[in-house]
């Protein structure tokens, strides 16, 4: 499971208010708590925070880089602030995200494709958030295609079938976990797939549960990749074990300390 941190992202308060102030430190201590807690990539969202979206990115960008080598997902809608952040990156990226709106798909692609980037495609189009299977799967296919067309490779290519509140969608967790089925079947090999699962159990009471549960199911229907929050143990636990059910690590005795290790 690739685990890529939410936790460095402008909505936050904490790091709201340490991008306002230039506060570096904190960032820093952010980016490498998420590390240490077994994030491989690091979701850099500037969120609110900042005036000019492109120069905190770059400041963002230059501060998690000189503590970690972890790669970086550049998370924001607008691609002139993708691309800001791109310039100041050292390595390899992610982009986060495009949907399957014309022309942004076709722009972001063309990007990902020139930089050689990975890049996430949102289930989204012109008409919404799909409600039905079928939809997510025909976007997934879309979003796959272009990727196709604009050179990107398909193990560059992670699709987002969009996780909505339970507690006001509950029956979109079972639409999502048939999407994922589907989309591993789009291609060979097949995208990556990956989802925000924090979106799960907004303004719910029993996150961490929530969430854990539903990242065990994602990953038998074949989810790969996930946007969360790596300081909550029972999650990242719940996360190796389902790995280990799946046959996709090594159990032992020991098998969450050896994984972690």
């Amino acid at each position: 499971m690739y685990v890529i941190s939410e936790r460095v992202n402008g909505m936050f308060k904490k790091v709201k208010k340490a991008i306002a102030e230039k506060d570096k430190k904190a960032i820093q201590e952010l980016a490498k708590k998420q590390v240490d807690c077994g994030s491989q990539a690091l979701d850099i969202n500037v969120g609110t925070a900042a005036d000019d979206p492109e120069k905190a990115m770059v400041w963002l960008v230059e501060a998690v880089q000189e503590v970690t080598e972890a790669t970086l997902c550049l998370d924001n809608p607008k691609l002139e602030v993708i691309k800001a952040g791109a310039e100041a990156c050292k390595k390899p990226f992610l982009i986060n995200s495009t949907t399957a709106k014309e022309p942004d798909l076709g722009q972001f692609m063309t990007f990902a494709a020139e930089k050689g980037a990975s890049i996430i495609g949102l289930t989204l189009d012109e008409k919404g958030v799909p409600n039905t299977t079928e939809a997510r799967v025909e976007i997934g296919a879309r979003i796959l295609t272009s990727a196709m067309e604009h050179g990107v490779p398909t193990d560059k290519v992670y699709i987002d079938p969009i996780t909505l509140p339970i507690n006001v969608a509950q029956d979109q967790p079972q639409k999502m976990l048939k999407s994922i089925e589907q989309f591993t079947m789009l291609s060979d090999p097949p995208p990556h797939i990956v989802i925000g699962l924090s979106n799960l159990s907004q303004r719910c009471k029993e996150k961490s549960l929530l969430n854990s549960v539903f990242l065990a199911m994602c990953i038998a229907s074949g989810l790969d990749a996930a946007i969360l929050d790596p300081e909550d143990e029972l999650l990242m636990n719940t996360m190796i074990t389902a790995e280990v059910l799946m046959n996709k690590a090594i159990y032992s005795d020991d098998y969450l300390k050896a994984y972690k290790a």
